[in-house]
């Protein structure tokens, strides 16, 4: 029989380092340690209850908890040829609710109690019995999706990026290709929300390796105990957003982390001057700069830096790199024609890493995805929104083609924050603006046109609809928007307000 490839790069190796690997730490969570076989025990009792289901067409919705249960729950729902798709415990109820409407979730599975109730079937994963049964491991279709993880959407509603097992063994083995030198004596530093992609790097990777994964609990403060991780438990390989290492400079002077082989920058712009001033506290690490749109499964491009030395970057803002191998990357004008020489232009991907489309939306596919032909092939590429130019080989990153920012590594359409503001405002218009706060992070400033303010009514509102990120910190009013030569509102001219 021939394997497919989420099998052979991903189920393979995993499943050897359940059975060979038995006593080895597979997580620390929270300060306790957890082997391979305690994962393999819990992800045989869950493996039982899936076994029982028939319809393998609906995606499972996982509640997304810092503990073995919820990382077991990933492994058992891909052993038994279904996907999940992650719900944050503390995002507002009613939009877990859209999210598991718009999967179309018939399962949940979930390890605490405290969590919330919908009326979907919930399993209680951490009340299953022991199940001590060696369950056959399936070679299943690549076709079949891994996961299904929900943006920010344009008009209101969050928009699904469904990630097939291809996708995601593409995305494995041209991440390994990079050239990372692995073992069993790894470990590997799992900061992100499982919400987000880059958790899925930060936990499959390893676990496939037999290394370790330690995480960040719900309740920590998130950096402090980040600190505390690298210096204590002398972690080898670290994954992080440049806000992060930002959070981290003022202790830059006490942090001394020779044990750090390698540490992946992601999730947003890496500034340069930051990357010069951190690698000191990382004399022995390798920094990749790695840059991908949830839609091209976790990465796409990535760049080496070289410490002490030249390292291209445009407007302070570090090059994103070449392409990764399996990923063909172009740039195309207004007109959706190919730019050459050093003109900017919208980066578009293609390859095995890419989704198909998004769920349900073919509409939205249509706008999306662009068909070109490369030599005598016609692919599909991803349109990233994101405008770039090359330098002698390299990508330069300059920024978004639309309103879409990163807030706290999280990509945010500011027309949903928009969209929600106007139903607080009874239609009133509403524009959200971002700008860059004193530590040199996004945050949202939300314009309000010609309404008597009541920020707290308005703030409430928001709470019950958007994650806490996407809440705005700044609220302005204004007796009319400002214009531009075109009649449209000049989002610019608030910008500029903004920095005065």
């Amino acid at each position: 029989m021939t394997q497919n490839n989420f099998y052979t790069s991903i189920i393979k190796p995993f499943v050897s380092n359940l059975n060979n690997n038995s006593e080895k730490n597979a997580f620390c969570i929270d300060e306790v340690f957890f082997t391979y076989g305690n994962l393999k025990e819990e992800i045989n009792k869950i493996r039982a209850e899936l076994q029982k289901i028939n319809n393998h067409n609906s995606p499972i919705g996982l509640i997304t908890h810092d503990d073995l249960t919820t990382y077991a729950s990933i492994w058992a729902i891909w052993f038994e040829g279904f996907s999940y798709v992650p719900l944050h415990p503390k995002q507002p109820l009613e939009r877990n609710l859209e999210i598991i409407h718009l999967a179309n979730c018939n399962l949940i599975l979930n390890s605490k109690k405290e969590s919330f109730s919908t009326n979907i079937p919930t399993i209680l994963t951490s009340e299953l019995q022991s199940n001590q049964k060696d369950f056959e491991i399936k070679d299943l279709p690549d076709s079949n999706n891994a996961y299904i993880l929900f943006t920010s959407g344009s008009t209101g509603k969050p928009k699904g990026v469904p990630i097939s097992r291809s996708n995601l063994a593409a995305f494995v083995e041209s991440f390994m290709s990079v050239g990372f030198d692995l073992s069993q004596n790894d470990r590997f530093l799992q900061c992100f929300d499982l919400t987000f992609d880059v958790s899925v790097q930060c936990f499959v990777i390893p676990l496939i390796t037999g290394a370790s994964v330690y995480t960040i609990p719900h309740h920590a403060i998130k950096y402090s105990y980040v600190y505390g991780l690298l210096e204590d438990h002398q972690l080898t390989f670290a994954t992080m957003a440049p806000s992060m290492v930002r959070f981290l400079q003022p202790y830059f002077d006490e942090l001394d982390l020779p044990n750090l082989k390698y540490n992946i920058l992601t999730a947003e712009a890496s500034v340069t001057t930051l990357i010069n001033e951190w690698v000191k506290c990382i004399p022995n690490a390798k920094i990749f700069n790695f840059y991908g749109p949830t839609e091209a499964t976790i990465y796409c491009t990535f760049y080496n830096y070289k410490p002490n030395k030249f390292n291209p970057e445009t407007n302070g803002i570090l090059t994103i790199g070449k392409p990764m191998s399996g990923i063909t990357a172009i740039l195309i004008d207004e007109n959706d024609e190919f730019i050459s020489g050093n003109e900017k232009g919208e980066l578009c991907v293609s390859g095995n890493q890419v989704t198909s489309g998004y769920l349900t939306d073919p509409e939205k596919n249509k706008t999306a995805f662009i068909t070109k032909k490369i030599g005598d092939k016609e692919q599909i590429f991803y349109r990233t929104g994101d405008i770039c130019f090359m330098e002698g080989g390299q990508l330069m990153y300059v920024g978004r083609a639309d309103h879409q920012v990163k807030i706290q590594g999280y990509r945010v359409e500011l027309s949903e924050i928009e969209f929600h503001a106007r139903e607080a405002l009874q239609g009133k218009n509403a524009i959200a603006v971002a700008f860059l706060n004193q530590s040199q992070s996004n945050e949202i400033a939300l314009f309000i046109e010609d309404v008597k303010l009541d920020e707290q009514n308005i703030k409430n509102h928001l709470k019950l609809k958007l994650p806490s990120y996407m809440i705005p910190s700044k609220f302005i009013i204004h007796k009319e928007f400002p214009l531009n030569a075109n009649g449209k509102i000049d989002r610019k001219s608030l910008s500029l307000e903004l920095s005065k």
